[in-house]
C-alpha cells in the first residue's frame, strides 16, 4: 500500500463505500489536522465528524482556524443537527459529540471519559452504531488513550480503521494505543489520509 498520497481516502469515499469519517485527536492534533483536513476537495461526500481535546473552559476557535483552509464547509456541531455529507464538524469544547439515527448529531454533558469532554471513544462508539461498515475512523496524536476502545467498534462493525504511525505524531501514546488495542486496516506514515482504505 502507498500511505503517501494526501487524497487517498477520497477514492473509497468516492466511490461510496463511506458515509462518514471520524477523526480523534489530541496534543499535536491541530497541526495534524492541518494537513487531514484542507487536503479534502470539494465534492467529498462523506461527513466528517471530529474531536479534537482541547480545554473545556475556552470558546473553541477550531472553526475560525480551518473554515479558510479548506474546501468543505466547517462548523461546530450542534445538538440535533442532521449530519451534512461533505461537511467537517467538530466537536464543541465541554460536550460529548454522539451521532444518532437520521443520521444526526447530539451533544451530551456526561461524564468525562478518560478526563475528555469530548471523547473520541463516545464519537466512533455511536458512529460505529449508526453507520456501521460504511464508516471510517482515524487515530492521530495524543497524550491519552482515548480513541483506542471507539476504533476497536468501528472495526468490530465492519468500519475502515486508519491509525497515524506512532513514530511521525507529534506525541505517540494515543496511536499506540490504538494500534495495541488491535490491527487497523491502514497505518499511516505521516499525517496524511492513507491512499487505501483496504
Amino acid at each position: 500500500m502507498d500511505f503517501e498520497s494526501p487524497t487517498g481516502i477520497q477514492a473509497a469515499a468516492l466511490a461510496g463505500r463511506i458515509d462518514a469519517v471520524v477523526v480523534g485527536a489530541s496534543a499535536g492534533g491541530v497541526e495534524a489536522l492541518g494537513t487531514l483536513l484542507p487536503a479534502l476537495p470539494r465534492g467529498f461526500r462523506p461527513a466528517v465528524l471530529v474531536v479534537l481535546h482541547q480545554p473545556r473552559e475556552r470558546r473553541s476557535l477550531l472553526v475560525d482556524i480551518f473554515s479558510s483552509r479548506c474546501a468543505l464547509p466547517v462548523q461546530e456541531a450542534q445538538d440535533k443537527e442532521p449530519a451534512q455529507p461533505g461537511t467537517i464538524y467538530f466537536a464543541p469544547p465541554d460536550y460529548h459529540l454522539l451521532v444518532d439515527d437520521g443520521p444526526s448529531l447530539a451533544l451530551s454533558a456526561d461524564e468525562p471519559v478518560l478526563f475528555s469532554r469530548p471523547s473520541i471513544d463516545v464519537l466512533f462508539e455511536s458512529a460505529a452504531d449508526t453507520y456501521g461498515h460504511r464508516l471510517a475512523g482515524l487515530i492521530l496524536t495524543g497524550a491519552n488513550s482515548d480513541g483506542a476502545r471507539g476504533l476497536a467498534a468501528v472495526r468490530e462493525a465492519g468500519g475502515v480503521t486508519l491509525v497515524q504511525r506512532p513514530d511521525t505524531a507529534m506525541v505517540a501514546t494515543m496511536p499506540t494505543a490504538a494500534l495495541a488495542r488491535g490491527r487497523p486496516t491502514s497505518c499511516s506514515r505521516s499525517n496524511r489520509w492513507p491512499s487505501s482504505c483496504g
